[in-house]
């Protein structure tokens, strides 16, 4: 689909089978979305700018790259948001991180929100929103929407598994940001789960039903 990066190095997808089992404990499936999420992040960032710094090695001086411009922003969805960045702040601990309280209503399937905490600065860094379910889109669609608010221009969207109808939707909201997903699955079921999926990433990543 246009827009959307599928990422499937074997790693993602060996792990993400895993994932799926409905065997898999809470501890396996909070380790495993953490390992996966590092994977994933090294793809979302491949294209970061870089600039030249003149440093001094033990033997040398030399120019080597570092990256450009302010720091990034990881935007962890609440709750099951935060199981992904984790490991992505493994991988980039000097970024800044925003927390959006952002919860699907199982009656109407509409986001409800109840709060929103970021850096400032956000029109002059790159935002990567990251939730582990691309379903109906709802609430990634609030979540963002809240970022555009607060002056965010450059975001990308990053999440484990998304349906078709999540992403038409979404891409309808927001055209202009790109996502990044582990797989597409076939579609949502009349509770707006995502099928075959791996059931509720939060209940899943704390043990809670």
């Amino acid at each position: 689909m246009d827009g959307v990066t599928v990422i499937d190095h074997p790693l993602v997808q060996h792990k993400l089978t895993i994932m799926r089992k409905k065997e898999t404990s809470t501890a396996g499936f909070r380790r495993l979305l953490k390992e996966i999420s590092t994977l994933l992040c090294y793809e979302v960032t491949r294209d970061l700018e870089l600039t030249m710094e003149r440093i001094e090695t033990p033997l040398e001086e030399m120019d080597s790259p570092v990256l450009e411009g302010k720091k990034l922003v990881f935007a962890s969805i609440l709750r099951a948001g935060n199981g992904l960045l984790e490991g992505m702040l493994e991988l980039v601990p000097s970024a800044r991180v925003s927390h959006i309280g952002v919860y699907r209503d199982h009656e109407t399937l509409q986001p409800v929100e109840y709060y929103f905490k970021a850096p400032d600065g956000l029109n002059e860094r790159l935002v990567i929103v990251v939730d582990p379910m691309l379903a109906t889109g709802n609430s990634s669609i609030a979540a963002i929407d809240k970022l555009k608010e607060r002056g965010a221009r450059n975001i990308r969207f990053l999440c484990l598994l998304a349906a078709p109808e999540g992403i038409r939707n979404f891409q309808s909201a927001h055209p202009d940001v790109a996502i990044f997903t582990a797989a597409i699955d076939r579609h949502l079921n009349e509770k707006g789960y995502i099928v075959p999926g791996l059931g509720d990433a939060g209940d899943r990543m704390y043990g809670t039903k």
